[in-house]
């Protein structure tokens, strides 16, 4: 039957001890089956739209445990009150968090999922409530553009603010919903919306209109138009132009394992054709594409052999424009060394090491039972039961954090034989050696001593007790025979177990064998 004790320090039972965290009581012995929370659901980020016809976020949280695990649950590290301080528009469910009618000002944050039961306390990942939206543009009338045919134009888009900030553009042709197509001479940016006509033809005069769209909110807005004039060139102009690059990428950092675009569009008389390149590669890596009429590079997967230099060049008959930027590749943490479930004696020395690879270099910090605990490498030169709970290691760098979980349980029990005892039937050779185990269960380790018959053993010569508490003897003899019993002793109890040593004759061997010659087929006897 297992154990059940209520302590402010300690839980003790006639063999078994370990600490308490939560002054509630904890359950040991042999029926003992609990376990700290493990996480199997955790929450993640969302995005809400207030006009969303849901009128509600639900963020999940759910935990293995014995027994069961409560939750609670942090906005931006402020403990939210759901039982002390009922909420209208906080409730929880099983584990987890559901927030009817969220507002902007009092939800938007970083929740934090916290389950706790008698073993200790974990905390999931961050996960961010965030609100999308899509400004409306300036209502201001846009100016025209007057351009002369021939020359290149550029009409700017300036969008408004959007989160998230991943929208795609393009641009309504005298009205929607008709979209001006992209080819080479004419390109869309999605860095910046703004568009790019390299040289500028009689057929496009018209208004323009810049055409955001979230996908992931939804929704779509689009600007004043704009209305492009070309204008005859005057007689005797020079109507060529030299390539002129105007869309230029940016040295770029990605994730390792993410897709990246860069863009690179110029203006001219002709249409300039665009070449995309590796600084000192041959050919440009495998993972790529090229879209867009040559403007947009796709790297795909992108991996640290990809890093490096990359040059677009713009060519026409009239002249080249180049342009170069770098890209780098960085990595979100990953595990080389994580931790794991342990069972440590109290007094021991402990130590407890992450260890994660990532670009740059993850920041490790530690924590205890929902708590900041320290950062580095944690030790422990003399375990108490304080030291018991559940840890966390977290990685984290630019790109990402990553988690780890692992039990800590500081034990102490009196020395018990039962699960191990001395044999009760021990054989010997004699003139041989003789090793006698003695393995109790025990934290601390104990101070072990032994017995043949009422006589106490010391070291000598031929016999030793080792460290663990095997008996050894050296050069056997009939007279060695008898009832030995080890006694193992700590602060918490003794306990001893005995077992009978018979010494046999060595093997020797009566008759030598052989050597004989058969035949094949003969039967021999």
């Amino acid at each position: 039957m297992a154990l059940i004790f209520l302590s402010l320090a300690i839980i003790s039972s006639a063999s078994f001890t370990v600490g308490v965290i939560f002054n509630e009581p904890r359950i040991f012995g042999d029926d003992a089956t609990g376990y700290g929370p493990i996480f199997e659901e955790e929450p993640v980020d969302v995005v809400y739209t207030e006009d969303s016809p849901d009128g509600r976020i639900s963020m999940n949280c759910r935990a293995r445990a014995n027994p069961p695990a409560s939750y609670r649950w942090r906005r931006d590290n402020w403990e939210i009150k759901l039982m002390e301080q009922p909420d209208e528009h906080y409730s929880l469910v099983g584990g987890n968090l559901v927030i009817n009618n969220p507002r902007q000002k009092k939800h938007a944050g970083t929740y934090i999922c916290v389950a706790k039961n008698i073993y200790g306390t974990v905390i999931s990942k961050e996960a961010r409530v965030k609100f999308g939206y899509v400004e409306e543009f300036p209502q201001e009338e846009r100016e025209p553009v007057y351009v002369k045919e021939g020359q290149g134009a550029v009409l700017l888009c300036v969008p408004p603010k959007a989160y998230p900030q991943e929208v795609t553009y393009r641009w309504i042709y005298n009205e929607f919903p008709v979209f001006l197509p992209t080819d080479n001479r004419r390109f869309v940016s999605q860095k910046t919306g703004n568009l790019y006509i390299a040289k500028v033809e009689a057929q496009d005069a018209g208004n323009y209109s810049c055409f955001v769209s979230s996908p992931t909110i939804g929704k779509s807005v689009f600007s004043k138009f704009i209305s492009l004039i070309p204008l005859p060139p005057e007689e005797g102009e020079e109507r060529k132009y030299p390539a002129d690059i105007r869309v230029k990428f940016p040295d770029t950092t990605a994730m390792l394992a993410t897709n990246i675009t860069l863009e690179c569009f110029a203006l001219g008389n002709p249409i300039p054709h665009i070449v995309w390149r590796k600084v000192d590669a041959t050919d440009l890596p495998a993972n790529h594409e090229i879209s867009e009429s040559g403007a947009v590079l796709h790297l795909y997967n992108v991996q640290y052999e990809d890093v490096g230099g990359y040059d677009c060049e713009a060519i026409n008959t009239k002249g080249k424009d180049y342009h170069k930027a770098w890209l780098y590749v960085e990595s979100a943490p990953e595990w080389a060394e994580t931790i794991n479930n342990t069972q440590k004696d109290i007094g021991s020395e402990h130590t407890m090491r992450c260890v994660a690879a990532g670009k740059p270099y993850p920041f490790i910090r530690w924590y205890k039972d929902g708590y900041m605990y320290g950062k580095g490498e944690l030790k422990f030169s003399s375990l108490t039961f304080d030291d018991s709970g559940m840890y966390q290691c977290i990685a984290e760098n630019y790109w990402g954090i990553k988690y780890a979980n692992a039990e800590l349980r500081v034990i102490a029990c009196a020395p018990t034989f039962e699960f191990n005892p001395v044999k009760k039937q021990l054989l010997g050779a004699k003139d041989g050696r003789v090793l006698i185990e003695c393995k109790p269960r025990a934290a601390p380790r104990p101070r072990f001593t032994w017995t043949k018959g009422k006589e106490l053993l010391f070291n000598n010569s031929r016999i030793s007790i080792m460290f663990d508490g095997t008996l050894e003897i050296l050069n056997a003899t009939k007279n060695d025979e008898g009832f030995y019993t080890c006694f193992a002793e700590n602060d918490r109890g003794k306990g001893n177990s005995t077992g009978y040593l018979t010494i046999t004759e060595a093997t020797s061997l009566t008759a030598v064998p052989e050597d004989s010659e058969v035949q094949w087929g003969m039967t021999l006897f």
